[in-house]
């Protein structure tokens, strides 16, 4: 079943070919990803579009850890389609391919830096406590101050939102492409 089918040039009306038009010459070039749903709510696009390119094109967090909390944030909604896609990215942005592949089989990597464990720990407790607690937000407050700390919760909770979209969009990957991610074990909820 196609949940969100792409909507035509030619069906589209102009608030839809405004944001098609922005995202075409913004820098994702293009409309993929959890957009083409989004174009069904051609305002609330606009907004993910904003925020998405501030957070992922100037963030304040380095790219790589960026990247990072992601992939953490893919790895815990089994977000298929954003695991394919940002695991290049992570990979182009210097995270050690150790981390990707530890985080992809839902494993705490062995090795990474202080800034790396600071958002490993924090990506990871936030998803499942929904909460974070007093010592790991001062590590994260300590490493990036409190505007790297609002950006990596915001990150967090933006990739949710993507992930939770691709997902019941069922976005498809590339023909060709192999499912990057196994079902981690949950109670109650399908995979």
């Amino acid at each position: 079943m196609d949940r969100f089918p792409a909507i035509p040039a030619d069906k589209r009306n102009e608030a839809q070919q405004k944001v098609v038009d922005s995202l075409s010459s913004g820098p994702r070039g293009g409309v993929r990803g959890p957009f083409p749903a989004l174009l069904y709510s051609p305002e609330l696009a606009k907004h993910v579009e904003n925020l998405g390119e501030h957070l992922r094109f100037r963030s304040v967090l380095p790219k790589s850890l960026a990247e990072m909390a992601i992939l953490i944030t893919a790895r815990q909604w089994t977000a298929q389609f954003e695991w394919y896609a940002h695991a290049k990215h992570a990979l182009n942005a210097g995270l050690d391919p150790a981390i990707v592949e530890a985080i992809a089989k839902g494993e705490r990597p062995a090795k990474m830096s202080p800034a790396e464990t600071v958002v490993y720990e924090f990506c990871t407790e936030l998803h499942k406590t929904s909460r974070l607690g007093d010592a790991t937000f001062a590590k994260a407050v300590e490493t990036f101050d409190r505007n790297g700390t609002i950006e990596l919760i915001t990150l967090t909770g933006y990739y949710t939102m993507v992930s939770m979209i691709l997902n019941v969009a069922e976005v498809p990957l590339p023909a060709g492409e192999p499912v990057p991610l196994a079902p981690l074990p949950r109670s109650g909820s399908p995979q």
